[in-house]
Parts: structure tokens; C-alpha cells; sequence
């Protein structure tokens, strides 16, 4: 599929200790990206990585070039995925913005088409609508997952299947005015995010997606992330 007029599309990868899985996100991504004739950028967000993370995104920067791959490092006190987002944001150049992870759960498969079909100002990936689905989870990693879209749905009914998923596309100035609403920082941010949109009147489409647990490396979900996650629902519940 050929990119539609002008229409350049900005990735945000946020990484931390990412060295092995990298350079095969962004080779998988460039690949789709040139096989569709879409144009873009990638812009790899480091926090700090003391595994070499830092130099493998430099060495790919001289590979595919400085216009396709801009590593920017931030340093923050606490991994956050709202944060790294944001700090992406001002070097982002497309008027389309894919966020995903960068540990190789997601298949690089792009969101234009469906964006195309209801001119939808986010489109999100659902893991539990349609032929989605997840693999490679154990039990509690599940639990955990269904129990927070469950508890989502029933206290702020925000009319979207899955709200802690992390693989989404934005038109650009929704997601920068989204950004300036959301207060979220860590990994209710995902969630803030769709709450925030149907409360401004955002339209959202949903693409199924299989999900497929990291190739290299630890998840960064831990038991403090739960707690915000928690404390951030509820708070959007009195707060909406």
C-alpha cells in the first residue's frame, strides 16, 4: 500500500536495555515501511540503558540513515512509557504517529488502512476483539491483563476493547492534544489516553491483534507498576 499523498508516519520506540532486540524491531519496521512505500522515521527514545542500548541505536542510524533513525536519550527517575512519549513527541516530524514497544511483542503491521477506512483519528490494537489474542503469557501475567480491562470497562465504560495495550496510531495533533490533557505518567497512561479521547470526541477504530510476549529480555511490569495502575483508575473514575 503507498503512502497516501504527503502523509509521513513517525514511530516512537521508548527503550531500556533493548541491545538484542533492537536491531530487529527496526529492521522488521523499515522493511514493512519500504515494501509499502510508506514514508517515516524512527524515533528511538533511550532512558539510560546501561546494557549498550544507547550505541547499537547509533550504529543503525549510520546503517539506515539519519533521516529514517534519530536516537534521542532521555533520564528520568522511573521508566515510563507516558514520559518517553512525550520527550519523542518533539522531534517527531510525520503527521502520523505509531506508538508500540520496541521488545518485539507486537508484528509490525501498520494502521493506515484502517485509518483510511473511517478517517478515525486513533487507531488502537485490540487483543481481545475479533481474531485477537495473546501467546506466550503464563496464567498471572493474564489475570492481570483481562482483570484491568475488566475493572476498566466497568468504571469508565470508554467504549474501547482494549485499554492497555501500547501498539496504537495517532493523527498527530489529537495525539499532542491528548498529551497536554492526560496526567498520567507511567503505565496508566495507555489507559488515560482512550478515556481522554472519547471525552474530547476522538473517533477510535480497533485493529485485532496477536500478541506475542518478548524475544529477548524481562518485562518491566512489576508489582509498583500494578499499584499506579490502580491508584490511576481510580483516580480517572472520581476525576470523569
Amino acid at each position: 500500500m503507498a503512502a497516501r499523498g504527503c502523509d509521513r508516519l513517525s514511530v516512537l520506540l521508548p527503550t531500556y536495555n533493548e541491545r538484542d532486540n533492537l536491531p530487529l524491531v527496526v529492521w522488521l519496521l523499515v522493511r514493512t515501511f519500504r515494501d509499502s512505500g510508506i514514508d517515516f522515521e524512527i524515533i528511538i527514545i533511550d532512558d539510560g540503558s546501561p546494557d549498550g542500548t544507547q550505541e547499537v541505536a547509533q550504529q543503525l542510524e549510520k546503517i539506515y540513515g539519519s533521516d529514517k533513525i534519530v536516537m534521542r536519550e532521555m533520564i528520568s527517575v522511573l521508566f515510563s512509557p507516558g514520559t518517553a512519549y512525550i520527550h519523542g513527541m518533539k522531534h517527531a516530524t510525520g503527521n502520523f504517529i505509531v506508538i508500540m514497544d520496541a521488545d518485539l511483542s507486537h508484528h509490525v503491521r501498520l494502521y493506515f488502512i484502517k485509518q483510511k477506512e473511517g478517517n478515525f483519528d486513533i487507531v488502537s490494537g485490540t487483543r481481545y476483539k475479533g481474531n485477537g489474542g495473546v501467546y506466550g503469557w503464563d496464567l498471572k501475567r493474564k489475570l492481570i491483563s483481562r482483570g484491568a480491562n475488566f475493572l476498566t470497562q466497568v468504571l469508565l465504560r470508554p467504549g474501547a476493547s482494549d485499554l492497555t495495550g501500547s501498539f496504537r496510531l495517532y493523527r498527530k495533533e489529537v495525539l499532542q492534544k491528548l498529551m497536554e490533557k492526560c496526567v498520567s505518567k507511567g503505565y496508566v497512561f495507555q489507559m488515560e489516553m482512550i478515556v481522554r479521547a472519547r471525552q474530547l470526541g476522538y473517533t477510535i477504530g480497533e485493529v485485532p491483534i496477536s500478541f506475542v510476549d518478548r524475544v529477548y529480555g524481562e518485562s518491566k511490569l512489576g508489582g509498583n507498576e500494578i499499584v499506579s495502575f490502580l491508584k490511576g483508575l481510580l483516580t480517572l473514575f472520581a476525576t470523569t
